[in-house]
């Protein structure tokens, strides 16, 4: 008989679990094992070393996001969009701020539209390279860890300069961004853009032509465009099986209508086109900052409408008016009109959209949360299938996922 884990009251891993063959070992893997990328759990069924069905259990790391938000308002709740894909607090923080924006009907001026195009493109670069160091690091490439580690301290320390903050950043605001960006901000982004220009060729040079590398990751962990559609697949996931989407051009949002850049897509739908797409999109990145950073307009970073942006801080002293307003926005928030609209950004690991109902008041009457990390999560029995439990870490680290995107 298959081995039955008693504790557990999930149906569909019940159900997997009778129906496992009887010569057929099931293997509990997490939540706490060093290639989960967190606290996920996979019940394996298993014929030896061959993977014969996964069943990801997720909702160890829920904190109900979706009504934090219909709780706290829509102001309140952006810092805990950091806390959704913590590698990329700047993407999140944009998107929702975009959703709610939508919702009213404003537009932000020029210079915030550009500012959240070099922000989320370094959160962008920082965010792959996490993926990278840390997908090398599972299959046996500790260096490859090591280097990534080191640029993405420069790319916090650009964060820091901007906001305060290095990882929570909280820095997008409903109407623009909280503060404009200091006088060294194009200095430190393009310094880190002159060192980073040979630091991708640098890790490719350690991982594209490597004998084991390309061992463990070609073939591994393939998924078809058709099927990847059907999934539902966003972002390298599904561009490296050669469906050719991407959000930032085919529905452009903020400033991407007026940058260059192109859309790396794959072939062969494994684990090392996923790699090559996401090594190449770090070079667009680098790409489209520079030409947002020569484009960069002046002028205000946020709207001038004192009902949904506060005062400048040099104004509440000197006006009752200012202080009023700015009172009204910290205790009560940003009020959206009734209707319903949905938002969708080009976020480091896929579409991340925010669908909000708006009933006059500070808080959303309803918000669902479409993180890329928990409907590409899905795709993973369907990638493992047939490769060996060893396959099943290399398979992992090419999704790409964060379990507090997964458990909103």
């Amino acid at each position: 008989m298959p081995y039955k884990l008693e504790f557990q009251t999930d149906q569909k891993i019940t159900r997997t679990l009778k129906k496992a063959h009887p010569d057929h070992m099931v293997l509990n893997m997490g939540p706490q094992h060093p290639s989960t990328h967190g606290v996920l759990r996979l019940v394996l069924e298993l014929d030896g070393e061959e993977i014969v069905d996964v069943v990801p259990d997720i909702g160890y790391l829920h904190r109900g996001m979706e009504k934090l938000a219909e709780a706290k308002g829509y102001h309140k709740f952006i810092p805990y969009t950091d806390r959704l894909d913590y590698m990329s607090p700047m993407s999140n923080n944009t998107a929702v701020c975009m959703a709610v924006e939508k919702l009213i009907g404003v537009e932000t001026p020029p210079r915030a539209q550009y500012l959240r195009v070099i922000l989320c493109e370094l959160a962008r670069i920082s965010s792959h390279l996490l993926w990278l160091g840390t997908s090398a690091l599972d299959i046996g490439a500790m260096s490859v860890f090591l280097y990534t580690f080191r640029e993405r301290e420069v790319i916090y320390d650009i964060f820091e300069a901007v906001c305060g903050a290095r990882f929570t950043v909280s820095y997008m605001r409903v109407g623009g961004v909280a503060v404009d960006v200091p006088p060294h901000f194009k200095k430190l982004v393009r310094n880190f853009l002159d060192d980073f220009a040979c630091k991708v060729t640098e890790y490719e040079t350690l991982l594209t032509d490597n004998k084991i590398w390309r061992m463990r990751t070609e073939g591994v962990g393939v998924i078809s465009a058709d099927k990847a559609i059907e999934y539902g697949l966003t972002g390298a996931c599904l561009r490296g099986s050669g469906v050719d989407v991407d959000l930032r051009r085919d529905n452009p949002y903020l400033a991407y209508d007026e940058i260059d850049f192109d859309i790396p897509v794959g072939e062969n739908g494994d684990t090392f086109d996923r790699y090559l797409v996401r090594m190449e999109e770090m070079r667009q990145a680098r790409r489209i900052i520079q030409q947002a950073l020569d484009r960069l307009p002046e002028g205000p970073v946020k709207i001038d409408d004192n009902k949904i942006s506060f005062p400048e801080r040099s104004t509440i002293e000197g006006s009752m008016e200012a202080l009023i307003h700015h009172f009204l926005l910290a205790s009560e928030g940003v009020k959206a009109p009734e209707g319903e609209i949905y938002h969708a950004i080009e976020a480091p690991k896929g579409e991340l959209g925010f669908y909000v109902v708006g009933d006059g008041t500070g808080h959303p009457k309803r918000m669902r949360i479409r993180s890329p990390s928990f409907v590409n999560l899905s795709a993973l029995p369907e990638m493992s299938r047939g490769h060996m439990i060893a396959d099943l870490v290399a398979v992992i680290g090419t999704i790409d996922l964060v379990l507090g995107d997964c458990d909103r």
